[in-house]
């Protein structure tokens, strides 16, 4: 995403994300500049627009990343281990 000025955490998001998908803030961040599929989150996007992507870290892992972006800045919701159906998709667009 070439629009990417830099990421915005909320640090309570960090301890989530952590503790119940074991995904590290940095595995997030650098999936964005790998190879992805992005699309907006329409049953989400009430408030603001909301995007899921689908994407690969350097390390090969395959993440599935909600995010809004705010002035430039990705700011990271959720971000878990992609599902079967979900590599799927990513390997079809990607």
């Amino acid at each position: 995403m070439k629009e990417i000025e830099q990421f915005e955490w909320d640090r309570w998001n960090i301890e989530k994300i952590k503790k119940k998908h074991n995904v590290e803030p940095y595995e997030c961040e650098e999936m964005f500049f790998n190879e992805l599929f992005i699309a907006l989150d329409e049953g989400h996007s009430q408030k603001e627009e909301r995007f899921f992507a689908l994407g690969r870290t350097d390390s090969e892992r395959l993440l599935f990343v909600v995010f809004t972006i705010r002035v430039g800045k990705v700011r990271i919701i959720s971000a878990r281990d992609m599902n079967r159906k979900e590599r799927r998709i990513y390997h079809e667009k990607v």
